[in-house]
């Protein structure tokens, strides 16, 4: 397996409630190096323009407002297989279906509020990167 770069977002539930720490010792536990990294206030646009995909989904609104209603951190994680990697260690959406030991079923409140979000393939990390950080911000 190669290494790959993949994206991650704790999301205002987790940042709110001091977790940043405790989820990035997950996956640095789990092999995953971060490589950049920062914290910020997604505007309303940035917020639309990310979850683009999604726009004609009942829940986008919803989703919109949620992630600008407190900072997240934004980061790129790398290590062997880094996307499969990373949604293992995140577990199910669903915090009630997630295995134990997975961010989501130790931190998520709810569906909604499900503490973190990992990009789906390399592909998407690539998208999703380039969005938040330039290549001189990834110095892992």
């Amino acid at each position: 397996m190669a290494t790959q770069q993949t994206f991650s977002i704790i999301k205002p539930d987790a940042t709110r409630r001091n977790l940043t720490g405790a989820v990035n010792q997950k996956f640095e536990e789990n092999g995953l190096r971060i490589v950049a990294q920062k914290r910020i206030q997604m505007t309303r646009e940035q917020a639309e323009g990310f979850y683009a995909v999604h726009k004609e989904r009942p829940f986008f609104g919803e989703l919109v407002d949620f992630m600008i209603s407190e900072p997240v951190v934004v980061q790129v994680l790398e290590g062997e297989n880094a996307v499969l990697k990373n949604r293992e260690i995140m577990g199910a959406t669903n915090p009630e279906e997630a295995d134990a030991g997975t961010i989501r079923k130790e931190f998520a409140l709810s569906i909604g509020e499900n503490s973190v979000h990992g990009s789906d393939s390399e592909e998407n990390a690539a998208i999703e990167i380039a969005y938040f950080f330039n290549k001189d911000e990834l110095v892992g």
